[in-house]
C-alpha cells in the first residue's frame, strides 16, 4: 500500500485544528500570566536573567502541553 492513499482527511484536519487550539491555549495562558504579574515576565526572563522566572514558565507550559496531550488522546 502506498503510504499516502492512508491518510484521512479528517485526521489531517483533527491536528490542524489541535495544534491551533494548542497554541492559542499557551498564548492565552502567557497572557493572563502576564496581567496578574505584578512585573513584567519578559523583562524578567531577558533583561534580568531571572533563571527562577524562567523555569517556573517552563514548568507551567509543558504542564499545559501534558495536559493537551491527555485531553487529545482521550
Amino acid at each position: 500500500m502506498d503510504l499516502f492513499s492512508r491518510i484521512e482527511l479528517a485526521e489531517v484536519l483533527s491536528t490542524i485544528f489541535y495544534t491551533a487550539l494548542g497554541l492559542g491555549l499557551f498564548i492565552a495562558s502567557y497572557w493572563v500570566i502576564e496581567k496578574i504579574t505584578p512585573f513584567s515576565l519578559r523583562r524578567e526572563i531577558e533583561e534580568d536573567q531571572n533563571l527562577a522566572v524562567a523555569v517556573l514558565m517552563a514548568a507551567v507550559f509543558l504542564s499545559l502541553a501534558i495536559l493537551i496531550s491527555a485531553v487529545i488522546l482521550s
